[in-house]
Parts: C-alpha cells; sequence; structure tokens
C-alpha cells in the first residue's frame, strides 16, 4: 500500500524559513516524479513546483519562483520543499503528490497524494 506523508509545518514569522518534508512508501520512489502544492481556505488548489525522478529539472510556480526550492533524496524516499522569505499569502495547507509521468504532477492529476501539513505565516 502506498503512502504519502507529508511533515515539517507549523507557524512562521514573515520572512521566516521553513522546510517540508515528504516521504512515501509502498512504490518505488525513484521512479516517480513529485510535486508540492498548497491549498487556503476559499482558493483554489495551487501548484507549486515539480521534480523528476531523477532530481535533475524541477518547475517553479511564479509566485515562489526564487523563494522555494524542491529536491529529493531518493536513497531516503523523501522530497523536500525549501521555504524562505515566507510571506503570509504563503499561508496554506501544502501537499505532496506522486506519479510516474511529470505532467500528471504539474497538472494535479497525480496517482498518489500525502494528507498535507498546515503552514502558517504570521505578519
Amino acid at each position: 500500500q502506498v503512502q504519502v506523508v507529508e511533515s515539517g509545518g507549523g507557524l512562521v514569522q514573515a520572512g521566516g524559513s521553513l522546510r517540508l518534508s515528504c516521504t512515501a512508501s509502498g512504490l518505488t520512489f525513484d521512479d516517480y516524479a513529485m510535486g508540492w502544492f498548497r491549498q487556503s481556505p476559499g482558493k483554489e488548489r495551487e501548484g507549486i513546483g515539480y521534480i523528476t525522478w531523477s532530481g535533475d529539472t524541477t518547475y517553479y510556480a511564479d509566485s515562489v519562483k526564487g523563494r522555494f526550492t524542491i529536491s529529493r533524496d531518493n536513497a531516503e524516499n523523501t522530497l523536500y520543499l525549501q521555504m524562505n522569505s515566507l510571506k503570509p499569502e504563503d499561508t496554506a495547507i501544502y501537499y505532496c503528490a506522486a506519479d510516474r509521468t511529470k505532467w500528471k504532477v504539474w497538472l494535479g492529476d497525480a496517482d498518489y497524494w500525502g494528507q498535507g501539513t498546515q503552514v502558517t505565516v504570521s505578519s
């Protein structure tokens, strides 16, 4: 059974940093592209970015480009999201997703999703 679990969320002041982790089990991690998404109350889910199975290609939404970095450790079956220069508008539940096809990840149609971790940025 595939499990995807996010961790590392919390409360941080504006301008601060936070690193989220996402651990996947029950699948061959390095066969899968991975992505990060977020959703705030009353808003649609937003794709933040994705990373290919090898980690050699990443893509970011304009809203986080230059502030967030996605990386992965295939030996540890773990995906990371380093978030710097956080803003109150970054407050959301953050989700990770996995799929063998990177475009399905980016389009939000990934096969596997975590339950999310809350990130709150205070002003």
